[in-house]
């Protein structure tokens, strides 16, 4: 794991999101570089500690995937004093991340406007479910109700079938790396114009802008896209298929592929049958010309067609499972699995940095926290508060009990 300098070093965000869109978007800034602390709430922490089983050492799976790189402070935000430690905290801060309802830090004593004023340079970045105007702006949100509201669902399942949601929570995924790719922006902004500014999306922001072509095929015609299974609509062949002893993925995208394919497969016939020549046409002709693939396919076991389709250049896949993911020596060679030394996990392994930087490289250089691990280290660095200071803080219950 490289320990160089990453492109965001120096930068300090103050974090105090929670679940998966606000954790995943600073982790991603931590990866980068920046020094990131994790505002938590005493004895109870950020939500995802308890989702499990499974747990390691105490900490359960989901926390540990999106929350390296950083440090954990406890603070009662529902008191005076953690109120006003949060005030100084943000005085020393780069970014703020928040990803509560609109209005609720605001009912804590902590406007934005409050915190912008003392910090003109803060970047005050802020998440929530639908946004800070519009009828539903006060409406609670996680990524599978957002998935449902705003169309995602209505188009991924098998034709025919039920609605269903995507099997990782990729609303809070995307919208946390939109979010991360404008604090980007907005620090670049800064060094031109010495100002600070703020940033908001929503979990509905970002799915409405990840229909991409589900959208615009129903923005263009009006017919309202239903559900294509692993099929795509405005592609063929683009989908899974059976074999004899398992699934693969053929990605057929334009006419050079489709010759490519056609020849590869020992299908010659098919690319001069003027109902399959052109992608329009195999759209068009979907069913039969799926019918004749799919029984062409069944004949053969997987592996046999992965070294026909990839001697002949189509893009394919096998639908793997995550086990053969990890083990893949494609992802061991680009440096996608890592592992790291957690206080009461031991070896953690993790997803790694999906991005390589030569000059700067990104990180993992801090396991997940503890929940308020480092309430000293970080009082003392950020404020210079002494032994004395934080003792009086602790016995005001402000940061609530030392971890053990």
């Amino acid at each position: 794991m490289s320990q160089a300098a990453g492109p965001l070093h120096g930068v300090r965000v103050l974090d105090l999101s929670r679940v998966l869109a606000g954790p995943y978007c600073t982790m991603f800034l931590g990866d980068l570089g920046a020094e990131v602390v994790k505002i938590e709430e005493p004895g109870r922490g950020d939500d995802t500690r308890s989702w499990g089983p499974p747990f390691q050492g105490g900490e359960s799976a989901y926390f540990l995937c999106v929350n390296r790189n950083k440090r954990s402070v406890t603070l009662d935000l529902r008191t005076p004093g953690g109120i006003e430690l949060l005030h100084r905290l943000a005085l020393e801060a780069d970014v703020l991340m928040e990803n509560f309802r609109p209005g609720t830090l605001a009912g804590w004593g902590l406007p934005e406007a409050e915190i912008r004023r003392r910090n003109p340079r803060l970047i005050y970045a802020s998440l929530s479910a639908f946004g800070s105007s519009g009828p539903l702006k006060e409406r609670p949100g996680y990524d599978v109700a957002i998935q449902a509201w705003g169309g995602l669902m209505s188009i991924t399942g098998p034709a025919g079938g039920e609605p269903t949601k995507v099997g990782v929570a990729i609303v809070d995924i995307v919208a946390g790396l939109m979010l991360g790719q404008s604090i980007a922006a907005a620090l670049y902004a800064r060094e031109k114009t010495g100002e600070g500014q703020r940033i908001e999306t929503s979990l509905m922001e970002a799915e409405v802008a990840s229909l991409i072509n589900a959208g615009s095929n129903y923005l263009v015609t009006g017919e309202v896209p239903g559900r294509w299974g692993n099929a795509h609509p405005n592609i063929v062949p683009y989908q899974s298929f059976a074999t004899a002893d398992g699934h693969l993925v053929v990605a057929v995208a334009n006419e050079a592929i489709w010759a490519r394919f056609c020849a590869g497969v020992g299908k010659p016939e098919l690319a001069a049958d003027p109902r399959f020549d052109t992608n329009a046409g195999r759209v068009e002709n979907r069913d039969e010309l799926l019918r004749i693939l799919g029984e062409m396919f069944g004949a053969r076991p997987r592996h046999e067609w992965i070294d026909l389709l990839n001697r002949a250049g189509v893009p394919c896949s096998p639908v793997q499972d995550i086990r053969e993911v990890f083990a893949s020596p494609q992802v061991l060679a680009t440096g996608m699995l890592q592992e790291i030394d957690h206080p009461t996990a031991g070896k953690v392994r993790m997803a790694g940095l999906p991005v390589k930087f030569s000059g700067t490289p990104a990180s993992v250089r801090l396991p997940p926290p503890l929940l308020g691990e480092h309430n000293e280290q970080v009082l003392k660095e950020w404020l210079e508060l002494d032994d004395e200071s934080i003792v009086e803080l602790r016995s005001r219950g402000t940061l609530g009990r030392r971890p053990e």
